[in-house]
């Protein structure tokens, strides 16, 4: 069996920059002006390494999640 490979987060900084993150990271993978291009980065190193990308707001609540690894059991929910 592998070990789940930890989710990507795209999260608002302080600055009113935004960041993208692996879950229990240290440091961000990569910083960006725009949420656009945070999602971007985010969800092409989610689809490459088989994970989960979750976008928050800039409240820091969560917008959206998107799943790009196998999933044995997937939603019903057709959002993408």
């Amino acid at each position: 069996m592998s070990k789940k490979k930890d989710s990507i987060w795209i999260s608002p900084r302080k600055d009113g920059g935004w960041e993208v993150q692996r879950e229990g990271g240290k440091r961000p993978s990569r910083v960006t002006d725009t949420q656009r291009e945070a999602i971007e980065a985010g969800r092409e190193q989610a689809r490459n390494d088989g994970t989960e990308l979750i976008i928050q707001r800039k409240d820091g609540t969560i917008r959206s999640k998107d799943s790009y690894g196998p999933d044995p059991n997937p939603p019903k929910d057709k959002e993408h």
